[in-house]
């Protein structure tokens, strides 16, 4: 669902990360290492929001399917009035509906008395869990996330955690979070950017680390 090839990346002289090199189907895939510097940056460019310096990045569709959805570090959208008008926005691109499953989302997320508040006026969770409902939009397979659980309560964390499990079992989930809990709860397997450099030297490009060997 989700490949990417030699992917590099620098601001004004610093390199972020350099050939890295992933293949990667249905599952959750948690970015862990505090050390490594520019996650948000390859989560960006990984969902089309930002342009890699080197490399080459393949979403494997199928008919039907609509890409990527991208739950971002501050979930900010000053291009829409609110939650209600986000969603449909993120519904007619998609050509996808407020379903049952998206409504009972909503409810779980206690974000019914928030549909028609504005974005600006919303805590970072609110922002983050609207996004995350608007993940779940329409035919897509695969997700990318920066901090997901940044700004959630427990209940909501639980919750998060339950939907990125389930979501892995036909998606890819793709995020980077120093949540442990949260990785530990979606059963997600843990990367750094050390795992993206074909470590095995099978020539895969797959990330897998020696299990090509």
């Amino acid at each position: 669902m989700l490949e990417f090839k030699n992917l590099g990346k620098a601001f004004d002289g610093d390199r972020l990360f350099t050939g890295l090199d992933y293949r990667g189907d249905a599952g959750c895939v948690a970015l862990t290492n505090e050390s490594d510097r520019g996650k948000s940056v390859l989560l960006a460019i990984l969902a089309g929001k930002m342009t890699a310096d080197q490399g080459e990045i393949r979403v494997t569709d199928l008919p039907g399917q609509a890409g990527v959805a991208y739950i971002p570090d501050d979930c900010l959208d000053r291009m829409v009035p609110s939650g209600r008008a986000f969603l449909e926005q993120v519904a007619a691109s998609r050509k996808a509906v407020l379903d049952s499953k998206a409504l009972a989302l909503l409810e779980a997320f206690d974000l019914l008395t928030h549909l028609d508040k504005p974005f600006e006026q919303m805590s970072v969770g609110t922002r983050k869990k609207f996004f995350v409902v608007a993940s779940t939009l329409g035919a897509v397979r695969t997700i990318i996330a920066d901090g997901p659980s940044d700004g959630l309560d427990l209940a909501s964390r639980r919750i998060l955690a339950q939907l990125f499990k389930t979501l892995g079992q036909d998606r890819l989930v793709f995020f980077a979070s120093y949540d442990s809990d949260l990785v530990e709860a979606c059963g997600a397997r843990e990367m750094s950017f050390a795992d993206f450099t074909d470590a095995c030297g099978c020539g895969c490009g797959c990330g897998c680390g020696c299990r090509c060997g």
